[in-house]
């Protein structure tokens, strides 16, 4: 016996299976009990949302000879045979390679012929807005005035491209995009009765992954069971799909948001050698910033466990809704660019240090008027308190604003998170909170770093002082 692939196992047999686009089933259903039928129904939507497996379920309700709730009963000799490809008054046409006006004309022709077995004559056209123009004019024709026995059921991902005459003569139901909640559910259905074992992580992964697409959901599961495991892991997933693993996203995330162009380089080599999929790499990465986004709005994301939340939040405190927004167009610029290259690695690691440089750049910009107002103050060009009676928010933003000018962006960073405060004549407390990592602690105790510190301060205050850090 030969082997079925998942996806046409698992193909939804009447509208109760259809995941997700309930609003859809519902109303086809209620059509087919009323007896109020169209002669023309256009189904628009993304891809693996259901729009060809709702079609060809309505195609055997139309002339099931045992209907049952509006459902088809698939046992009865028109089912069957629609269901085995052979029952001729059911055509399926592909537009992508049956485009010309003589493919459509040789359907006008047959649409005046009664059904040989069937109650209606069903035509439907996948990819639809694929017609040329003359196809699409005769097509029209025969969508004026259909033979009662005759369904047109037409199909696109791009309901934009069809003419304007088309879509006014057809009943128009647009299908959403899966929710990962119930490609999860589906997926789970299908392991149970196909007897695989899987974890929920890894479930989740691949209900992200597929994008609200159910085929593609489907079909990366089956990957992953080809694969031979006793369980598919999310490690197995991530594995064979390429996937980057949340260590590379916050690591190079991070780096980008800090401007940190060497860091950038250093981390876009590590994910080459890794023999990651650079554009699926790029795509996670632009979803990932999107999350972040949702992060500041709403706890509610599912596919992140609570200690990788916690990550999150802390990468949130070096960058702003903005920033976030800026490095989501620049990096869709980038994996654009990255689709017809010849050589992906050189315009990965040059796209992402332009978008550092860039960051770097833009901020520098934005602050010039401050950075302009200190330096005019240093040089005692205005009106500036001598003493050290300054409050603890005008020191920080004086602290922050030299940075800035000085071009000492991490230390700027690491910095806004902090508390500066007088805590006495010559003492300054920079109190770092809890959440400072470890590679931050220890760049801020250098030498170095505590000499940049002091010289800050001193020019913020415009007297020398001792400072101390507090940790915690």
């Amino acid at each position: 016996m030969s082997y079925v692939a998942l996806y046409r196992q698992f193909r939804p047999k009447v509208f109760e299976d259809v995941v997700g686009q309930e609003h859809i089933t519902k109303t086809l259903k209620n059509q087919i009990k009323s007896g109020r039928v169209a002669h023309a129904y256009l189904f628009s939507g993304g891809r693996g949302s259901g729009k060809t497996s709702t079609a060809k379920i309505l195609s055997r309700a139309v002339n099931c000879l045992n209907p049952k709730d509006g459902e088809p009963c698939n046992e009865c000799e028109i089912c069957r045979q629609a269901l085995e490809g052979t029952l001729t008054d059911i055509s399926e046409i592909d537009a992508a390679s049956n485009n010309g006006v003589d493919n459509i004309r040789d359907i006008r022709e047959e649409v005046e012929f009664i059904p040989t077995n069937a109650r209606y004559r069903v035509y439907i056209i996948d990819e639809v807005h694929m017609l040329s123009t003359g196809a699409f004019n005769a097509l029209l024709k025969t969508l004026e005035e259909p033979p009662k026995h005759v369904i047109f059921i037409l199909a696109t991902t791009e309901p934009q491209k069809l003419p304007i005459t088309i879509l006014s003569r057809c009943q128009r139901f647009d299908f959403k995009r899966i929710s990962v909640e119930n490609i999860i559910k589906r997926l789970n259905i299908i392991c149970n009765e196909s007897h695989i074992k899987i974890e929920e992580g890894a479930l989740k992964i691949i209900a992200k992954m597929s994008d609200g697409a159910m085929r593609d959901a489907i079909s990366i599961l089956e990957r992953c069971v080809a694969d031979g495991e006793d369980i598919i892991t999310e490690e197995k997933v991530r594995e064979l799909v390429g996937i980057p693993e949340l260590e590379y996203l916050l690591e190079i995330s991070k780096n980008l948001m800090l401007n940190d162009a060497a860091q950038v380089l250093e981390s876009a080599e590590k994910i080459i050698n890794e023999g990651k999929d650079l554009e699926i790499f790029t795509w996670e990465l632009i979803k990932f910033m999107r999350d972040l986004i949702m992060l500041q709005i709403s706890d509610n994301l599912v596919l992140y466990k609570e200690d990788e939340k916690v990550r999150m939040r802390e990468l949130l405190k070096f960058t702003d809704k903005e920033r976030l927004l800026r490095l989501i167009t620049d990096l869709s610029s980038l994996q654009s660019s990255m689709k017809w290259a010849s050589d992906r690695e050189v315009i990965f690691e040059t796209g992402l240090i332009k978008i550092a440089y860039e960051g770097n750049r833009n901020q520098m910009l934005s602050h010039v008027g401050i950075s302009q107002n200190v330096s005019a103050k240093a040089n005692g060009n205005a009106s500036v308190p001598q003493e050290s009676n300054t409050s603890d928010n005008e020191l920080k933003e004086k602290v922050l604003s030299i940075l800035k000018e000085n071009r000492k962006m991490i230390m700027h960073t690491i910095l806004t998170g902090a508390e500066i405060k007088v805590a006495s004549e010559d003492l300054v407390h920079i109190i770092f909170g809890a959440s400072i990592d470890d590679v931050n602690k220890q760049y801020m105790q250098k030498e170095e770093s505590k000499a940049v510190i002091k010289e800050t301060v001193k020019n913020a205050l415009h007297k020398e002082m001792k400072i101390k850090y507090v940790f915690g």
